[in-house]
């Protein structure tokens, strides 16, 4: 999709999700044609003309000044993860470099690999933001097994295994709120990083192969994914949900650090013990 549709789609549906009474307005009659705002109504909100902001959700963001954006997403009521979205689309429009455009190539220096190595108590991994595994510690391989159990397209890809892999649906049991953190996410690196082949291409596989991640990704929905709690069904230890915390890498632009951990004495901390010892046993296998 050309920018100018991205940019047109993402503020259509944002405004579609704001009601007259959220925005502080007075709802007319009953009889509104669209779905949340007008686009007169957001004009109204970002101080600007009419004719200026149909002029911008036709997705000619290029000449837009940080002032308009800043009052262009605060009428829209935009997150934190929507603002940065759409500062990124606004750069793709004006063909300004993305953010984090220096994106981290090669292998992984090896004093990366010794600290993901290091944190043996939690699983650990390193991915990009197309989602790609790039490096794990033993016990996150033990967690991913499932990820790995076809050894012939490495890396493995988190997105590509969810909605391609009939074992995706067995390993995310809290599937709609898995589906929406996996688009999203691809969603925001699509912003941040438009030039992309690689995701251009994975993007494009998963909107022709799969119903599923075509209808979400049809929702424009971005967000920053930075800590929480996730839940797995393993083949070996069952159902866990554990916390996570993602750390960008500063000094490998474009990749992200995230560790899993539980509570002490609590079920979940319980499992990811004996996942330990199974993934210490010499005669297991992790891709099995």
């Amino acid at each position: 999709m050309s920018t100018e549709s991205d940019i047109r789609e993402f503020l259509a549906s944002r405004r579609a999700k704001i009601t007259p009474q959220q925005a502080g307005l007075p709802a007319y009659g009953g009889n509104r044609r669209v779905p949340g705002l007008r686009r007169e109504e957001v004009a109204l909100l970002a101080g600007v003309s009419i004719d200026y902001y149909v002029r911008l959700e036709r997705g000619h963001l290029a000449g837009a000044s940080e002032e308009v954006l800043d009052s262009v997403a605060s009428a829209l009521q935009l997150d934190d993860a929507e603002r940065a979205h759409l500062y990124d689309l606004a750069r793709a429009a004006a063909k300004r470099p993305a953010r984090r455009t220096k994106r981290s190539r090669g292998p992984l220096p090896d004093s990366v690999v010794r600290v993901l190595d290091s944190m043996s108590d939690c699983p650990a991994f390193i991915r990009n933001g197309r989602l790609d595994v790039l490096a794990t510690n033993p016990l996150c391989r033990a967690l991913y097994s499932p990820l790995y159990a076809d050894a012939s397209r490495e890396p493995v890809n988190i997105a590509r295994f969810q909605f391609l892999d009939p074992a995706g649906r067995e390993f995310f049991p809290e599937w709609e709120e898995s589906v929406n953190t996996t688009v999203s996410l691809l969603r925001t690196e699509a912003g941040r990083a438009p030039g992309d082949s690689g995701l251009t291409g994975l993007i494009g596989e998963l909107v022709t192969r799969s119903d599923e991640f075509r209808v979400a990704w049809a929702k424009h929905n971005v967000r920053l994914h930075r800590t929480g709690r996730k839940s797995f069904r393993h083949p070996v230890v069952g159902e866990l949900t554990l916390d996570f915390d993602a750390m960008e890498l500063p000094a490998q632009p474009g990749l992200t650090l995230t560790a899993y951990s539980s509570a002490p004495n609590t079920p979940d901390h319980d499992k990811l013990q004996l996942l330990a010892a199974w993934a210490a046993t010499p005669e297991t296998s992790v891709e099995q």
